[in-house]
């Protein structure tokens, strides 16, 4: 007999001198792991079967009905073949689990999956796939409901607004992050330069690096460089704070005062970050266009007075301001979706790991097809 895996169904057969026959079951007989036993067996009470049986399923700790039923029909073959099967091994749990489902005992035996089975299991997981994204989806929707009206409730009553609050995820999510988005945009600016001076080099068109610099940073790069350090740095600690709130159950203590969560909570990291993503963008507008000029100077050997002449000639306000207006929008869809994942954790710590990495990626996607959306938009108005 073939082994199988400790995760499956397994039975042994053994053939004893007398004509006896052992039968010795472990692992788990659940559901999902009864095809290997179902095959084994076959080929073990097909063959010949004996008078004498002796069935161990002391190995037997974790199973379900299906594989109770499973013993139960070969117990009844055995039995319909005047075979004298002696049952070893059993619990107080299997004999009740075996006097439940004597009764609804099965005519057939759970027969190996063939392939169309793998079809429909690849339907039903299409299938629940699409019903749990549905239900993400409108509770998110849900989520952004709550908030707005929130926002609404802010606005009549302007004394609600915590802005001590407010300035402290400004300093959180803007003072502290300028090390790490001035990097970032210095090397992006590198890259652009470095790229861009191969290929011009070869029709001497040095002065255009100037054009693809302030254009690809000020428009795309920058605001979508910022953002996606900001989803991964700002985004994961919004999720992890309320993720860890939820378990200590601090939001529930709220509910259970009077105070709004997404009042005192989801607010004010909105209004910080909408307030500081714009701010960084052109932060890294103007560090960004600094490393492409360090390098310009460096690797073409334009001068610094040379690249700013012609970056004033080339680079118009609308640029700009195209990549800071960006900033809200991308701020708006960070903040949401990463205390809207916060707030789905659950009592257990593993899930702030599971929420924080489902925060950042959805975050960073959104924010990518955002930017898309912009662009298609912005190109078809011609701006």
């Amino acid at each position: 007999m073939q082994p199988t895996t400790s995760l499956n169904a397994q039975i042994q057969c053994v053939e004893h001198s007398d004509g006896s026959l052992g039968l010795k079951s472990s692992g788990r007989w659940m559901v999902d792991a009864l095809d290997d036993a179902v095959v084994v067996l076959d080929q073990c009470l097909t063959k010949q079967y004996a008078a004498s049986i002796q069935w161990d399923v002391s190995g037997v700790h974790h199973y379900d009905s299906a594989g109770m039923l499973l013993f139960i029909y070969y117990y009844d073959v055995l039995k319909s073949h005047n075979c004298s099967v002696d049952v070893i091994g059993v619990t107080e749990k299997h004999k009740q689990m075996y006097q439940l489902l004597r009764r609804y005992k099965s005519d057939k035996p759970r027969v190996p999956i063939d392939s169309s089975f793998y079809l429909l299991k690849l339907l039903a997981d299409i299938g629940k796939k699409a019903v749990f994204y549905f239900q993400d989806f409108s509770a998110f929707l849900y989520f952004v409901g709550e908030s707005f009206v929130s926002l609404l409730y802010a606005t009549r009553h302007p004394g609600s607004i915590r802005f001590a609050a407010i300035v402290k995820n400004i300093e959180d999510a803007g003072v502290r992050a300028l090390p790490i988005v001035a990097l970032t945009s210095f090397l992006i600016g590198i890259v652009i330069a470095y790229q861009g001076a191969v290929q011009l080099q070869k029709f001497g068109a040095n002065i255009f690096i100037v054009d693809m610099i302030g254009l690809s940073v000020t428009r795309e790069l920058a605001p979508l460089i910022t953002a996606i350090v900001v989803a991964g740095r700002t985004g994961s600690s919004y999720t992890a704070q309320l993720g860890v709130m939820k378990i200590t159950e601090e939001i529930d203590a709220m509910r259970t005062m009077g105070f709004d969560p997404h009042r005192f909570l989801v607010l004010p990291r909105l209004f910080a970050l909408m307030l500081t993503l714009p701010l960084l963008i052109f932060f890294a507008d103007i560090v960004g266009i600094l490393g492409g000029m360090f390098i310009s100077n460096i690797h073409l050997h334009l001068s610094y007075s040379e690249f700013l002449h012609r970056l004033q000639s080339v680079l118009e306000a609308k640029h700009v301001w195209i990549g800071i207006i960006k900033g809200p929008f991308f701020a708006w869809l960070i903040a949401v979706v990463s205390c809207f994942r916060g707030f789905q954790v659950s009592n257990n710590t593993d899930s702030i790991g599971r929420y924080t990495t489902v925060s950042v990626v959805n975050a960073i996607f959104l924010v990518i097809a955002c930017d898309a959306i912009f662009s298609v938009i912005l190109t078809e108005l011609g701006i």
